[in-house]
């Protein structure tokens, strides 16, 4: 389609010998230092970092190659932000779920939603949610299941960001609709396999495959212990949803014999390893926390998710225990904005008014700024395996990264830069987005394809997929 051709003719050429260099511009690295340049500059070439520092000394040293010299003055530039759990499947699913229990909203809303799916309906979704992941500031997200991969690999490679995709497995549980119950565990896997040798390392290295569970509740065994070993074998990552709802755990114990939940089980059958990425894990003992910090699993925290119905998510502990939390967001109908602004903002609020219930007392102190920054950036880098190459700024890294400016009635005046960027920041100050060396945002607008057609086409598919679902939304007022 049009779309399509205009990506190809964009196409970044990752062989370019040309510098660019962005100077003058307050730089947060994110390195192992946490260095915040006042005065900044980075110097990039292809898809790659080749310096970081102070503005006169590398426009400087790489004058002799004459730069393209970007001025950024009154600008943040940080690294790109890393969504840990999101449904971009889900997109064209947003409000069709609200104010109903975990269960309602799995067996007669997103199950009957996700199984009349068409390849084509995934690839717009996922479009749309791309397009609002990149205006607030995401260059790399863990997709956390759907039903066409090829669709969401199509729409990555045409938005020019980064993921991690993984197929939605169940092969259990009660309310599956029927095409999802009858494959067994062997072709769900052997499915997988296909899918990371078509689409693994796809559109210059920007597209990942993982294994995907959907949950413990709806996994056989034979399901969780292939999918540990085919993930091993492929030298991959596993997104499952963990420990969601009390109701989980108890079926877990009641089922397996374990003396808590699935995070206990889990390590029984030896599936908590540092390759597994644990969304939500609300319902979890010191006990657990305990076994995901000594495994090395990784935790995406959904604030504003857990919030509409799972409940706290002990981040505290699980952060001072040594567990790698992230920032997610989840799909759109459990959340309805995919803004991991928001999410950021939203981490520390919450989790310091947790506090009052745990202790009886308030401590502000909890999740600073600086951490939520870590957690939206380096630690979502290492949540999705890729924190070699994206999660901060530095020397040999990829050009992920995002400028941000201040001065808007929402951020100023900033009298402390990194709380700014947490409690004060918009989707909106968010002014230009780059991925793998190449603008995938400038100045607001995204550069790889034509929004209004988007949502033109995402209007229309929206509307046929849940007739096809038989979906009906009550009325919650008296429309006329």
């Amino acid at each position: 389609m049009a779309m399509e051709e205009e990506r190809v003719k964009r196409s970044p050429n990752k062989y370019s010998t040309s510098v660019l260099v962005l100077h003058d511009a307050l730089i947060l690295t994110m390195d192992p230092e946490k260095r915040v340049f006042r005065n900044g500059a980075v110097a990039i070439r292809g898809d790659t970092i080749l310096a970081v520092g102070q503005s006169q000394e590398i426009v400087s040293q790489f004058s002799y190659l004459s730069p393209q010299l970007i001025n950024l003055h009154g600008h943040f530039l940080l690294p790109g932000f890393i969504n840990t759990h999101v449904h971009t499947s889900q997109q064209l699913a947003r409000g069709i779920a609200d104010d109903v229990d975990l269960l309602t909203w799995l067996h007669d809303r997103i199950w009957p939603y996700e199984s009349n799916m068409t390849e084509e309906d995934s690839y717009i979704s996922t479009l749309l949610c791309g397009i609002e992941l990149i205006h607030s500031g995401v260059t790399c997200f863990a997709e956390a299941g759907g039903q066409h991969v090829p669709g969401m690999a199509r729409a990555v490679e045409l938005l020019g960001i980064r993921a991690c995709l993984a197929q939605s497995v169940m092969d259990a549980g009660e309310g599956l609709p029927p095409l999802w119950a009858n494959r067994t565990a062997e072709e769900y896997i052997q499915s997988q396999k296909e899918l990371h040798k078509q689409h693994n390392d796809t559109a210059d290295g920007r597209i990942k495959i993982w294994f995907g569970l959907r949950q413990i509740m709806n996994s056989t065994d034979g399901l969780l212990t292939q999918t540990r070993d085919a993930a091993k074998e492929l030298k991959t990552g596993i997104h499952m949803h963990v420990a969601e709802i009390p109701y989980e755990n108890q079926l877990v114990v009641e089922r397996q014999g374990v003396e808590h939940g699935t995070v206990t089980y889990l390590e029984k059958i030896e599936l908590l390893q540092n390759n597994l990425l644990a969304a939500h894990t609300v319902w979890v003992n010191d006990h657990e926390i305990g076994l995901l910090s000594k495994s090395g699993v990784k935790v995406s925290h959904c604030p504003a998710a857990a919030m509409h119905m799972l409940g706290f998510a002990p981040v505290r502990e699980m952060l001072d225990a040594g567990v790698c939390v992230s920032l997610g967001t989840d799909g759109a109908p459990s959340n309805n904005r995919m803004s991991i602004v928001d999410e950021m903002y939203l981490a520390s609020l919450i989790n310091k008014g947790r506090e009052v219930f745990r202790k009886g007392t308030t401590d502000p102190t909890v999740l600073p700024a600086e951490t939520i920054l870590e957690m939206a950036t380096l630690n979502g880098a290492k949540s999705v395996l890729w924190d070699k190459e994206i999660g901060s700024l530095e020397v040999g890294k990829k050009a992920d990264l995002i400028v941000v400016n201040p001065s808007s009635w929402s951020m100023m005046p900033v009298h402390d830069s990194i709380s700014g960027l947490v409690y004060s920041m918009r989707t909106e100050n968010i002014t230009s987005v780059m991925c793998n060396g190449h603008w995938i945002m400038l100045d607001k607008k995204i550069m790889t394809l034509n929004e209004e057609e988007v949502i033109f086409m995402a209007k229309n598919a929206s509307r046929g997929l849940l007739e096809r679902a038989g979906i009906r939304i009550p009325s919650r007022m008296n429309f006329l």
